[in-house]
């Protein structure tokens, strides 16, 4: 967390949460969420700033009860997730694979996971563990480097020689409480108003 978001915090420590208004996509872009993005369920618009980007990843966290905020000031602003908390690209550099998040940092991958939709996750194995979906234009880069079992739903990645994670199968409505992660902090605070 930033210094002077710990400093605001010590100074004004009772400022009210926010919910709706900030969005992290499918795609790792953050997107702000006006009313009528909001009222119309819309993802809103992509934030374009590189500053206010870096400043919302330096200072993106969990709380305990598994909402994702990002600490503005002496403010949190909850973060709507269009899936998973984390979204993570994959490279190859040097013949080697590699994930990073949408922050810029190395995802370290424990498990591999394919959803009953199609999509990609991945966790690690921090605890909780953080839950992270492939960013859809990997997927040919992915699939070159792994064999699927279309009996099992399942498979195998081969992200490196001696590192193959194998391929579970998981329901995409089963991913947000296996991972102790909550998708909409807005929908809970209004379930619970």
């Amino acid at each position: 967390m930033d210094e002077i978001v710990k400093q605001a915090l010590a100074k004004w420590p009772n400022v009210p949460h926010c919910t709706g208004w900030l969005l992290l996509d499918r795609r790792g872009q953050w997107r702000m969420r006006d009313e009528a993005a909001q009222a119309a369920g819309a993802l809103g618009d992509a934030i374009r700033h590189e500053a206010l980007i870096g400043f919302i990843n330096r200072n993106y966290e969990r709380d305990p009860d598994g909402q994702w905020f990002f600490q503005n000031g002496p403010q949190r602003v909850y973060v709507e997730l269009a899936y998973t908390p984390w979204i993570v690209r994959l490279s190859a550099m040097d013949g080697a694979l590699r994930l990073t998040d949408h922050t810029g940092a190395p995802f370290d991958p424990a498990q591999a996971f394919l959803d009953d939709e199609g999509a990609l996750l991945f966790s690690d194995a921090a605890t909780p563990p953080r839950v992270a979906a492939l960013h859809d234009h990997d997927l040919d880069l992915f699939s070159s480097h792994a064999t699927f079992d279309d009996a099992s739903r399942g498979g195998v990645f081969h992200l490196r020689d001696g590192a193959d994670l194998p391929l579970q199968p998981i329901a995409r409505a089963d991913v947000e409480s296996r991972f102790r992660f909550v998708a909409s902090p807005a929908a809970r605070a209004a379930s619970k108003a």
